[in-house]
């Protein structure tokens, strides 16, 4: 499986019939500015002390960010904690607004 997806990959996952958890890495602030529907926030800061009480390692995981930069990183950390399935959303929220769903703020 590879570490990044792109933003139609990443679409057609989540609407299909079992969806990954879509989670968020962002800060509280950039979430509120702009975010996907049925997303998971846990700031990348909060993960490490988040990641093994909140997210199950056997879940297909999206992690998404900005500009994909910090959701590369946590999927690089997710897998070497044993979570195997996650996948990040290269380009980020930025790139699906631009591409997916220009209704998304960009910021």
């Amino acid at each position: 499986m590879d570490y990044e997806i792109n933003v139609d990959q990443a679409k057609s996952l989540l609407a299909s019939a079992n969806p990954p958890l879509l989670l968020d890495v962002r800060e509280p602030w950039e979430y509120q500015t702009a975010h996907l529907a049925n997303s998971t926030l846990i700031p990348m800061g909060e993960v490490p002390a988040r990641a093994h009480q909140e997210l199950d390692e056997d879940r297909h995981i999206l992690v998404l960010c900005h500009h994909g930069a910090r959701s590369l990183s946590v999927t690089s950390w997710l897998r070497q904690q044993g979570f195997e399935k996650s996948q990040s959303i290269a380009g980020g929220i930025d790139h699906w607004s631009r591409v997916i769903d220009p209704t998304i703020p960009l910021y």
